[in-house]
């Protein structure tokens, strides 16, 4: 509690990825003592407080992505009133992919305060566990569903040199890897983490050509791919002709695929433009 303004406190709570005993100590007393547990799915938090044997005292109410936008006002109002408000998710980190940076934006606009019970992140406990290089990565959410503007999106990973850590849909995951080929090559390393902390937890290790080959088949529970970062090279620019190709096609202007593909590339704009037409003509 806000004991100044007389405002409550918004609290983000990381809960367990899949074993309950990862739940910290304060989340423990947080879901037993906060007026308002505001969570992804009502169901799943009240399992997981049964399982940690906890009785919550306050209201649950739902914060999923459909309906942030309507139940945020309320949330805020409920804060302003000096009730505190305890936003969990399904698994891991609020906000991380996940329902919660409205509501902390809204806040933060506001000066009511914001804190955090940190925990369990799927992110970085795959980047952990890949080993890949962990000093330096990015973090990408969920990739396009559409295989173009999948293919564009690592497209502009494709010179990036930090560790890459996203997450996918088991459905999708086939699909995306051999996106990720088509784009990165077949060489570049990579992880796929299945069902992290979970009974059938699995951590794949290989090169994209071989993990999405596997990712052909039938895969199931919760996905983060963590992918190497790009070895710097020179790039001679007919080498990028055919992604600015690409992105023309899609109907993206010759002169912004150009500036596009040179920015990821590190490469001159004038050489790749001019590479462009030679390879028309």
């Amino acid at each position: 509690m806000d004991l100044e303004s007389g405002s409550g406190t918004l609290v983000l709570a990381a809960t367990p990825l899949g074993d309950p005993r990862d739940a910290s100590a304060r989340l423990i007393d947080a879901l037993g003592s906060a007026a308002i547990i505001a969570a992804e799915d009502t169901r799943r938090v009240r399992a997981l407080a049964t399982s940690l044997g906890v009785s919550p005292s306050g209201k649950i109410v739902s914060y999923y992505e459909d309906v942030e936008a309507a139940r945020t006002p309320r949330l805020l109002e409920a804060l302003r009133d000096g009730r505190d408000v305890l936003l969990v998710t399904d698994a891991g980190m609020p906000s991380v992919s996940d329902p919660g940076y409205r509501l902390v934006s809204a806040c933060a606009a506001e000066g009511l305060v914001v804190t955090c019970l940190p925990g369990p992140s799927a992110v970085t406990t795959a980047l952990v566990v890949s080993g890949l290089a962990s000093d330096r990565f990015c973090f990408e959410g969920f990739p396009p569903r559409k295989s173009g503007e999948r293919r564009r999106w690592f497209g502009r990973l494709l010179a990036e040199q930090r560790t890459c850590v996203f997450f996918e849909s088991p459905r999708r995951l086939g699909d995306t890897l051999a996106d990720a080929v088509e784009v990165l090559g077949p060489d570049r390393a990579a992880v796929v983490c299945r069902e992290l902390t979970k009974t059938y937890e699995e951590v794949r290790r290989g090169d994209l050509g071989s993990l999405a080959e596997w990712a052909g088949g039938e895969v199931r529970g919760e996905i983060t791919v963590v992918i190497a970062g790009a070895v710097p090279v020179s790039q001679d620019p007919a080498d990028l002709v055919p992604q600015v190709e690409e992105r023309a096609a899609d109907g993206m202007r010759l002169k912004d695929a150009v500036a596009e593909v040179a920015e990821l590339s590190g490469a001159r704009k004038n050489d790749l433009y001019t590479a462009v037409l030679a390879a028309r003509q």
